[in-house]
């Protein structure tokens, strides 16, 4: 008895989590206005005008709109709807493309595809599934990248959503119309192989993916595993310390000696807090000099805009000596001019005829009256702390 066909009955309400959603954000799949939209409560694709239908898993595994020449090549020429290929199908086409025109120097092509690929029914002995119903897979003959796929994506059937299309009044660019009924059937393209033609144009560049794997790729592939590895072991470490520091316990590292990526991470915890307040305290400085040294310019808003503003190429320190030394003149101008009194100034700078001993006794007397001067010209001094010594009781 022939395995049912599923068809509609397989779509329900969509699911997508507040996860899904920020990992699609992050992923810059959102970043456009009205992008995506996820639907409400209805149970079955009703997608509006310009938009079509995809999947989070397919999202994040490459499918992007509009979809590559290549995709929608394969997609006709298999006779399938998008979302009738699982999302480490998308997956492949994915690392196919960029396999191409990345490192192979060429457009992806229909032969090198058929040399390295096929088609197989995705289902089970009671299921035959339309959603997801096709998976692309390697040649068992073939020697290709070792992509360690995932052996269930579980639930992605259950996160639909709307894409909007690029070009919205273009079928050449675009992903075919949805139909959520349409059966799968099974084309003799599923399994087609390359003619001897077709392998003999494609010899050089199996060769180079050949090449690829066993050199440098083989070598990457590897650091890439034990990299994963050090991150789920330093995400668990990590996960352990911050339980460890809310509940105020004690926590030790099991190895923690001659661990670099430890070592930084414990630094940054440590010192974390004491730069930050570092910086504050010296946006605060920067901040409260910043009228003195540019009296007409408004403040940047970022830290790092404030401290160039302070690393110019002239002195700034001579420029604010020389604004301060012409407010000092202009001052002392206005209070000779106050206390009406007959001055030759053009003697004032001869300092042949300078008495310095003239100079000191003025100044002597000036002294006492030295805060209703300084009151006079405009400035405020802030107070200073009493060197004086404490009555002790």
């Amino acid at each position: 008895m022939a395995a049912p066909d599923l068809g509609i009955s397989e779509w329900e309400r969509s699911k997508i989590s507040n996860q899904d959603a920020n990992l699609m954000k992050k992923l810059g799949l959102s970043k456009k206005k009205d992008a995506l939209r996820f639907p409400s409560e209805e149970s079955y694709p009703t997608p509006p005008m310009e938009y079509r239908v995809s999947f989070v898993d397919h999202l994040i595994r490459g499918l992007s709109a509009p979809i590559h020449d290549f995709l929608r090549g394969l997609l006709f020429v298999y006779g399938l709807q998008l979302h009738q290929l699982t999302p480490n199908s998308i997956l492949h086409v994915s690392i196919f493309i960029t396999l191409c025109e990345c490192f192979l120097g060429v457009q992806p092509n229909w032969a090198l595809w058929k040399r390295i690929f096929c088609l197989r029914r995705n289902g089970s002995h009671n299921i035959a599934y339309n959603i997801g119903g096709v998976v692309i897979c390697v040649r068992p003959d073939v020697e290709y990248f070792d992509v360690k796929f995932p052996d269930s994506v579980q639930g992605w059937r259950k996160k639909w959503l709307y894409v909007r299309e690029e070009c919205p009044n273009s079928l050449e660019y675009n992903i075919a119309p949805f139909d959520g009924s349409a059966k799968i059937l099974r084309r003799r393209s599923w399994d087609a192989e390359a003619t001897e033609e077709e392998k003999t144009a494609t010899e050089a560049l199996m060769t180079r993916i050949c090449e690829l794997q066993n050199t440098r790729g083989k070598e990457l592939s590897e650091a890439l595993t034990i990299a994963n590895k050090r991150t789920d072991d330093l995400t668990l470490e990590l996960a352990k310390s911050e339980k460890a520091r809310k509940t105020s316990q004690e926590y030790e590292l099991e190895k923690p000696d001659n661990d670099r990526l430890l070592d930084a991470l414990s630094l940054l915890e440590i010192y974390g807090d004491e730069v930050r307040q570092s910086i504050s305290d010296a946006k605060a400085a920067f901040s409260r000099l910043f009228p003195y040294f540019f009296p007409k310019t408004d403040e940047p808003d970022t830290f790092a805009a404030l401290t160039k503003r302070f690393i110019p190429k002239e002195d700034l320190g001579l420029a604010l000596r020389q604004e301060n030394l012409k407010i000092g003149v202009e001052g002392t101008i206005a209070l000779v001019a106050e206390s009406q009194q007959s001055v030759d100034w053009a003697k004032v700078g001869d300092v042949k005829k300078m008495e310095t001993k003239r100079w000191q006794s003025l100044i002597k007397a000036a002294k006492p009256s030295s805060k209703k001067i300084l009151s006079f010209l405009g400035y405020k001094p802030t107070p200073s702390p009493s060197s004086a010594k404490p009555e002790v009781k």
